[in-house]
């Protein structure tokens, strides 16, 4: 029961090395992490009196 939790624990350890580095040298693969710049205006209506 050991060996599978350390296994686990080593999985969980080198997916997240995996998805730090992808996040670091995807943009050489093409994935574009930035989000959409928009400018979003919203009228708003106080009710102040």
């Amino acid at each position: 029961m050991g060996r599978l939790i350390k296994l686990l624990i080593f999985l969980v350890i080198i997916g997240f090395i995996g998805l730090v580095g992808y996040a670091y040298v995807g943009e050489f693969f093409g994935a574009n992490f930035s989000p959409p710049q928009t400018e979003t205006r919203l009228p708003v209506t106080l009710d102040a009196e």
